[in-house]
Order: structure tokens, then C-alpha cells, then sequence
């Protein structure tokens, strides 16, 4: 189901932008490698608004970083 069915326009946009930028700003996913086709850096949302470049999705499913959260809290109280 898409997220405008359930949201009106202006805040399924302004919810679908802050996810990317959550995602960006803690490089999960396809945001924890550089974009190959837009250059830009680890962390930075791509230049296509709201989208992440193909070429940078398959360089992320390539070799993935798992870090969650748990494993960053746990080594950082020892």
C-alpha cells in the first residue's frame, strides 16, 4: 500500500523526505557508500530528490554494513 493512500500529499512528502534524510544523515543502507553516478559522499542524499541512484543500491547490496544500533551501544559501554 502506498504511503499517500493512508497520508495526505504535503505530509506523506514531507514524511517520505525525512526518512531519506534520517537514512542519509546515519548512513544506513544504500546511504552508507558513496553515489557513483551523482558524486556524492557517504551520508549525502543523492542530487535525484527522493531517490537513491541505482548504481549506488547495487554497490550497497554488494557488501552491506550491518551495524544496528544495539552492537553501537553495546561496544561503546565497554
Amino acid at each position: 500500500m502506498r504511503l499517500t493512500a493512508l497520508i495526505p500529499s504535503p505530509a506523506a512528502d514531507a514524511a517520505h523526505d525525512s526518512a531519506h534524510e534520517t537514512a542519509a544523515r546515519f548512513r544506513h543502507g544504500a546511504y552508507s557508500v558513496p553515489c557513483e553516478t551523482c558524486h556524492v559522499p557517504a551520508g549525502a542524499l543523492c542530487l535525484a530528490r527522493r531517490s537513491v541512484h541505482a548504481a549506488r543500491r547495487a554497490q550497497y547490496r554488494q557488501n552491506p554494513k550491518l551495524n544496528g544500533l544495539v552492537p553501537l551501544l553495546v561496544a561503546r559501554g565497554r
